[in-house]
C-alpha cells in the first residue's frame, strides 16, 4: 500500500478482537457502531457462519482496518455453489480513503478464490462497491435473504470468483443464524 510501508494484511486472531472492535466503532460512527460491534461478536461465535473469513490492515502494529466473510448458501437447483458474504468491512476514521478498504476486499476475494468460492455477496454502497467488480445481484435472480427495499436493490451485489459462473445459477441466498436476522437487510 503506497501509504503504508509496513502495512500487511493478515487473518485476525482472537488477540486482535478489542482491535477489531475499535476499527468497526470507529468507521460506523456511535449511531452504528455499537451494532456492527455486536454483529462482529455474534458472528464469531455462530457455527452456521463457519467457515469465517477474517483479515485485519496492520500497520506498524495498529489495526487500521477489518473485513469480514462468512458462509452463504443459493437455494436453487444447483446443490454445489460455493458462496461468501463480505459484512462488515471497516477502516478507522482516522485511516479512510487511503486504499485500505480495497487491499482488505481484494486480500479476501484472492483467498477465497484460492479457497474454490464461487460468488461473494455484499449489501453495500453501491458506489464503492461497483470499483471493486461487484455487480447487483437482484437483476440476475440472486436474491437477497430478505426483501431489500427497492430504492436501495442496487445495494445487494454479487462478484463472481469463477469466469463464466454468473447466470448460470439463480434463487435466494440463505446466509448464517446470526446475519438472517431480517433488521439486518434493512
Amino acid at each position: 500500500n503506497r501509504y503504508f510501508r509496513n502495512m500487511e494484511i493478515r487473518s485476525s486472531t482472537d488477540a486482535d478482537r478489542p482491535a477489531i472492535d475499535e476499527v468497526h466503532a470507529s468507521a460506523f460512527g456511535p449511531a452504528q457502531g455499537p451494532e456492527i460491534v455486536g454483529l462482529i461478536a455474534d458472528l464469531f461465535t455462530d457455527s452456521t457462519a463457519e467457515p469465517v473469513l477474517s483479515l485485519v490492515a496492520d500497520s506498524d502494529s495498529i489495526v487500521a482496518g477489518h473485513v469480514l466473510f462468512t458462509m452463504a448458501t443459493v437455494a436453487s437447483d444447483r446443490t454445489d455453489v460455493s458462496a461468501r458474504i463480505l459484512a462488515p468491512l471497516g477502516v478507522k476514521q482516522e485511516f479512510q480513503a487511503k486504499g485500505i478498504g480495497t487491499a482488505l476486499v481484494q486480500a479476501g476475494l484472492t483467498k477465497l478464490t484460492d479457497a474454490g468460492v464461487e460468488l461473494v455477496f455484499v449489501l453495500g454502497d453501491p458506489a464503492y462497491y461497483s470499483r471493486l467488480a461487484f455487480r447487483p445481484a437482484g437483476v440476475l435472480g440472486l436474491a437477497a435473504p430478505h426483501p431489500i427495499p427497492p430504492e436501495h436493490a442496487d445495494a445487494w451485489m454479487v462478484q463472481p470468483l469463477r469466469a463464466g459462473f454468473l447466470g448460470t445459477v439463480t434463487g435466494t441466498v440463505r446466509c448464517s443464524k446470526v446475519l438472517n436476522e431480517p433488521r439486518h437487510w434493512l
